[in-house]
């Protein structure tokens, strides 16, 4: 099978890097282009030593031009109010698989209110596609412009949406409580993420309004959630422990039965056994999404607790996920 050549905007950025460990070692790719924000044009092979003898390829400043000639898929791992500049000029030639939020949120107006930004692609919204791809997998396939999730709204969302199918409501808003290794905040020079700031703590931010909840809301289809984002001293990974007070009883067996049932067969997202409940050590460095379930006998209250790497089922490894469905490929190729 002829390889397709794939290219990555924003490069030497955490996700940029974690996708281009993946994508040397994919069995029907070939990177062919490669661009970051620098004042000089550098091998990627001495940006990331690691990778010598797997790619000799020229790190270069931001063509889109130049990056649609050279590729057949451009994922742009670019800062948020980036990749609607690139995009246009990209998607007329390749497929697109955008990895920042520019176009996951499907109401413009959101955009100012979550991100301090005003949508100049606009148009281009009702044509992206949401990646969550366990839940779009038919419309990924045909896509020409995916919007890659974010990294806790792909844990909420695929610890929620079951219930969401399954017709059980809550009565009480649902709490997200959300912790993420300081990887999440991407790879540029802040006092909050230097490890002296952070290694024997842990906080809270943006308790009262995080940009993520944007998606979460859309994807739920509803507002009723709290969800507050902590920082753990960690390099990477997301834990969201979730309480969902339903307006019904349910029981325990029903619960498993509904999560078991809609993940059976996915490769990425595994449901662990009654009683047992995620850690970050099992899913980091995978594409793997871990999920544990119970109900309280005291409250009734619902507890889910989903477990992701956020550079990989949060960012790239999704990505690629996605591109393997965009190309007709197996969809695990390339990840584990």
């Amino acid at each position: 099978m002829k390889k397709i050549r794939a290219g990555i905007a924003g490069v030497t950025g955490y996700s940029g890097e974690e996708l281009l460990k993946i994508l040397v070692d994919h069995p029907h790719v070939e990177v062919t282009y490669a661009a970051a924000h620098t004042d000089r044009q550098r091998k990627i092979q001495e940006l990331f030593p690691y990778l010598q003898g797997k790619i000799d390829l020229d790190c270069k400043v931001m063509n889109a031009d130049e990056m649609a000639r050279s590729c057949d898929v451009a994922f742009l791992a670019l800062p948020h109010g980036a990749s609607m500049q690139a995009a246009p000029a990209l998607k007329a030639g390749v497929r697109v698989v955008d990895i920042s939020a520019d176009y996951r949120l499907k109401e413009p107006a959101w955009y100012p209110q979550y991100y301090q930004f005003e949508h100049t692609d606009a148009g281009n919204l009702p044509q992206a596609v949401y990646g969550l791809t366990e839940y779009r997998r038919k419309d990924v396939r045909g896509a020409k412009l995916v919007a890659n999730p974010g990294c806790y709204p792909t844990a909420a969302q695929l610890a929620l949406l079951p219930l969401v199918e399954a017709g059980i409501t809550w009565s009480a808003p649902v709490v997200i409580d959300a912790k993420s290794g300081v990887t999440g905040a991407g790879r540029k020079a802040s006092q909050s993420l230097l490890f002296s700031e952070n290694a024997e703590s842990f906080k809270a931010y943006k308790v009262l309004g995080h940009q993520h909840e944007a998606e979460i809301r859309q994807g739920l289809g509803t507002p009723n959630f709290a969800f507050v984002p902590h920082l753990l001293p960690i390099n990477r990974g997301i834990l969201e422990t979730i309480y969902v007070t339903p307006s019904k009883p349910v029981t325990p067996e029903r619960l498993r039965e509904i999560f078991v049932a809609k993940y059976a067969g996915e490769a990425f997202v595994k449901v662990l056994p009654a009683g047992e409940f995620p850690e970050l050590r099992n899913v980091n460095g995978t594409n793997q999404c871990h999920i544990g379930v119970g109900v309280r006998k005291d409250t009734g209250v619902i507890v889910i607790i989903s477990a992701i790497d956020n550079l990989q089922k949060g960012a790239s490894g999704q990505a690629v996920q996605n591109m393997n469905l965009m190309f007709g490929f197996d969809e695990k190729e390339g990840l584990k």
